[in-house]
């Protein structure tokens, strides 16, 4: 991915750990002052990704960079949402929210997007520099009231959220902008979809908006394959299960509200579809994590440890004596290659892994309390069950995948 020495592209680094910093700043400020020079006969083609919002800081003054990076950071640490961190970013940015585009008027502007937020929301995504924002300062408060930071918000913040300083976000026209997504979690699931139909397996798309806090999700998942084991017994304490199961699963559904999910619509199709074929299930999306520990680790390695922990638990149980008949695996990966602020992209677990890590001397929920999942994958087993991408050079969110197949199948 080195440009050649000729290339008339110029590089500016910065943004280490998807957080804005010094280096990502004075990038922003070049390429603002770019963008207020041109004129009707230019265009300014905008690319667009995943950690856009930390590549392109541009706070109003009088916010300092370190202010606004430390309310993103304790937003993100309470489990705020993609949308309710951008959602900030922008109203306290000069190049957000369509400041980008605005710079840049009279020049035709086209944006070609990677999108990494769930729905494609384009005034979301990377803090839509070249979109008009749909928030208003109103919905900043909101979110910081909900987040229990609004009497702990610094002056320039205040001063900035409070309407003195926010001319910038005044509606604007942008007939000159083109905005394309080229890329997004949809798109992704559709060609593991192909691939995992390609080695045999019956598989189906869930969503490509799973959201919500990893432990609910994990739980999620787990009542799923439970019910997809329970689905082939038959016998009236089976049935009885089942309506348990599914039951615990409509519960969570309706909790997490995920756009497009409906487990017994997928089920229904497992059932009509050819039987004894592996199941390959996946989804898609950017679930989150509440921070209460200082280990280390990210979403996707989380929530891969939590699913088999789950599963661990359920085979306690009558309905879960079933998942003993199958072999299980859960993958958590992120699309870009880096999962939170680890060298991983996520990890992948199954029914086994925790009596396997009990064996090894290893507590997993010890482990879980202090969100050090990268630290529990590292150490058990030599890492083998850690997803190593390297770096994709992309970001289309998080896909997850759940394998299930009959033993001796």
């Amino acid at each position: 991915m080195l440009l050649k020495p000729q290339s008339r592209i110029q590089v500016m680094e910065g943004a280490k750990h998807n957080l804005p910093d010094r280096a990502a700043l004075k990038a922003a400020n070049a390429i603002r002052d770019l963008a207020e020079g041109l004129t009707a006969g230019d265009l300014l083609l905008v690319l667009i990704s995943g950690g856009g919002s930390a590549l392109l800081p541009a706070p109003i003054p009088p916010v300092t960079l370190e202010e606004k990076e430390t309310i993103t950071r304790l937003l993100a640490s309470k489990g705020a949402t993609i949308h309710e961190l951008n959602t900030i970013r922008k109203a306290l940015s000069l190049l957000k929210g369509g400041g980008l585009a605005r710079a840049a008027y009279p020049a035709q502007v086209l944006s070609l997007i990677l999108s990494d937020v769930i729905g494609d929301p384009l005034d979301i995504i990377a803090s839509g520099p070249t979109v008009a924002s749909s928030h208003s300062t109103q919905d900043c408060f909101h979110i910081l009231t909900r987040y229990n930071m609004l009497d702990t918000l610094p002056q320039s913040v205040q001063t900035v959220l409070s309407g003195s300083a926010t001319g910038h976000n005044t509606p604007k026209d942008y007939s000159h902008v083109f905005n394309v997504v080229i890329g997004s979690n949809r798109l992704a699931l559709e060609e593991a979809r192909c691939q995992a139909e390609e080695l045999g397996y019956l598989t189906l798309v869930l969503s490509d908006a799973v959201c919500g806090e990893v432990s609910t999700v994990a739980r999620l998942y787990s009542l799923l394959i439970q019910l997809i084991c329970l689905s082939t017994a038959r016998g009236a304490r089976t049935d009885l299960l089942k309506d348990k199961v599914e039951a615990a699963l409509s519960g969570l559904e309706a909790q997490l509200a995920i756009p497009g999910l409906n487990c017994t619509h997928a089920l229904k199709a497992l059932q009509e579809s050819q039987a004894g074929r592996p199941v390959c299930l996946l989804a898609g999306g950017e679930t989150t994590v509440q921070l209460r520990g200082s280990g280390k680790g990210g979403r996707n390695q989380e929530l891969a440890l939590r699913v088999a922990l789950e599963l661990h638990r359920a085979k306690s149980t009558e309905a879960g004596s079933f998942l003993e008949k199958y072999e299980i695996m859960f993958l958590s990966g992120g699309t870009d290659g880096q999962d939170g602020p680890t060298e991983a992209a996520g990890a992948f677990s199954s029914q086994e892994l925790v009596r396997e890590a009990e064996q090894e001397g290893f507590n997993v929920e010890t482990f879980l309390s202090n969100n050090d999942s990268y630290t529990f994958f590292t150490e058990f087993q030599k890492g083998r069950h850690l997803l190593m991408t390297g770096l994709t050079g992309t970001n289309v969110m998080d896909v997850h995948a759940i394998l299930i197949r009959a033993k001796g199948g």
